[in-house]
């Protein structure tokens, strides 16, 4: 069988806090073989996380020589002096989980806390906590943007809608089918014209094709919506279609 030391227990000497708030609880065999009295602890020693477990230890000690962590004998609390260098100093898992709590508050280790209390109060440190206040004042400041922004776009949508109310609908224009048939016959009559010559034989326009025309349009218009290659050849062929079939 695995021989392994308890998560959790009732009480513990400070040496046992240390190693499981160190997170080192695997390591306590070899731990304990390489120190002689817990408060004489090696500065230093070749092994993974000796300064914190150090710290760890000076801490609870330093709690219970300030009267901060109850203390006693073998988990029966005692205030007797004489118990801070014996093997048999303890310290009740209760008091020392309150003690935590209260100084070392963005502390949670597993052996105090359960899985549920680290969640519903995870660790926030100096360092997160200054960030998440940097965040939040950005995020105010873009809140604030945003809403400067949202009443400029209300406002104008007001101006807009007040536009709208007082323009006569007799403004809005749309192209019957004979006006646009009207428009055909001119465009298709001006190509042909243009396109065509005299009864002498003589050109009425520099222009010898549909294409020349475009090209021409493009170059002095091409910034205008509908003046494309694409366009321009569609609407003509369809003019020019149209003048044909109203003359047959």
């Amino acid at each position: 069988m695995h021989d392994s030391p308890p998560v959790s227990k009732v009480y513990y000497r400070p040496i046992e806090a240390a190693i499981r708030w160190a997170g080192l609880l695997k390591h306590k065999k070899d731990i304990l073989r390489s120190i002689t009295s817990p408060r004489q602890m090696p500065t230093t020693l070749n092994f993974p996380g000796w300064a914190e477990l150090r710290l760890c230890t000076e801490r609870i000690y330093d709690a219970i020589f300030n009267g901060e962590l109850p203390y006693g004998c073998n988990g029966i609390t005692l205030d007797d002096k004489t118990l801070w260098d014996s093997p048999d100093l303890t310290i009740r898992h209760l008091d020392l989980k309150r003690w935590m709590r209260d100084h070392y508050p963005e502390q949670r280790p597993a052996f105090l806390f359960s899985r549920r209390e680290r969640i519903a109060h995870p660790i926030i440190t100096l360092e997160t906590g200054q960030a998440m206040l940097v965040e939040r004042q950005a995020l105010k400041a873009e809140l604030k943007h945003c809403r400067r922004q949202l009443e400029m776009l209300q406002e104008q949508h007001h101006v807009l809608s007040k536009q709208i109310e007082v323009t006569p609908a007799g403004n809005e224009c749309s192209i019957t089918d004979r006006a646009e048939s009207t428009y055909q016959h001119i465009i298709g009559g001006m190509l042909d014209l243009i396109l065509g010559q005299s009864p002498a034989g003589t050109p009425y326009s520099s222009f010898r094709t549909q294409e020349a025309i475009v090209s021409a349009l493009i170059a002095h218009h091409g910034g205008i919506m509908g003046i494309t290659e694409r366009t321009l050849n569609g609407k003509f062929a369809q003019a020019r279609r149209r003048v044909r079939s109203s003359a047959s």
